[in-house]
């Protein structure tokens, strides 16, 4: 072997083969980290969703237990729509009073 040879061989041995072994390890450390992180997220996905599900249906019974039904709502309404007509007919009375007072007065 020349000289050229035996130095390509010591600097592939000395320095490029543990270059090469570290960088080698270095992604495979990289890998195994991502993989773990990616586990250790994928299951508190899984959590949080789980939890976001049972609040959701928590909320959807509380809103079935106390929120009114329709024929409450109506009842309430045609109670108001009432209320507000004999509102109206006073306000009428007054108003058709109040114009017979200002014709006598003319």
């Amino acid at each position: 072997m020349t000289t050229l040879s035996h130095d390509l061989v010591w600097w592939i041995t000395v320095v490029d083969l543990p270059a090469m072994a570290g960088l080698f390890w270095l992604i495979w450390r990289t890998r195994q980290d991502s993989e773990t992180t990616m586990d250790y997220l994928q299951t508190l996905l899984e959590r949080r969703t789980e939890q976001l599900r049972d609040a959701l249906n928590a909320f959807k019974l509380e809103v079935a237990k106390t929120y009114a039904s329709q024929n409450d709502l109506r009842q309430v309404e045609l109670r108001i729509v009432d209320h507000l007509l004999r509102i109206e007919a006073k306000l009428d009375s007054t108003a058709l009073k109040a114009e017979a007072l200002k014709a006598k007065s003319e």
